[in-house]
């Protein structure tokens, strides 16, 4: 996998919208489509696709504290939205896009920096223009359970398929 630097290493719509959801995100975790920046930033990366499932691994380090030095809460919050929204994705049909349209995040403990996690999203439902996604960060290692997550996301068709 590679990681975009500009906005022309990210796919351009024509060929977001010639590929499936599912064959864009395997596309992605082949490394023939760009990463995005952000997941460099936060240090994960793609690691399983699946049609309705989506893994991340992921490990915070200290530029993702908050002042009180514990991992920021938004860092759960990305990987969750990210693994979540993909297993939306996995579904989306060519033609289509989505997006993010409202998450929720619980955290249930602190994850110590520089523990390796996995967040992994599973849909819950997908039609034709709203899916629905749980999601959950645990320890690659240990298993234990650092935060769950929902969303539901908007599915718009923008060209045929």
């Amino acid at each position: 996998m590679f990681t975009a630097t500009t906005l022309e290493e990210l796919p351009d719509q024509t060929t977001v919208l010639s590929l499936s959801g599912l064959e864009f995100m395997q596309a992605m975790l082949r490394g023939e489509i760009a990463r995005p920046p952000i997941s460099d930033l936060l240090n994960y990366s793609l690691d399983q696709v699946a049609p309705g499932k989506v893994t991340f691994r992921g490990t915070p380090e200290f530029g993702h504290t908050n002042p009180l030095s514990g991992v920021h809460g938004g860092w759960y919050g990305t990987l969750l939205d990210s693994c979540m929204a993909c297993a939306v994705m996995t579904m989306v049909p060519k033609g289509s896009v989505y997006t993010t349209l409202e998450y929720k995040v619980n955290l249930t403990r602190a994850i110590p920096l520089g523990t390796e996690i996995l967040a992994v999203g599973e849909i819950d439902h997908v039609g034709r223009s709203t899916g629905i996604a749980h999601g959950e960060i645990r320890g690659a290692n240990d298993g234990k359970l650092y935060a769950t997550g929902s969303t539901t996301c908007l599915i718009m068709k923008i060209a045929d398929g």
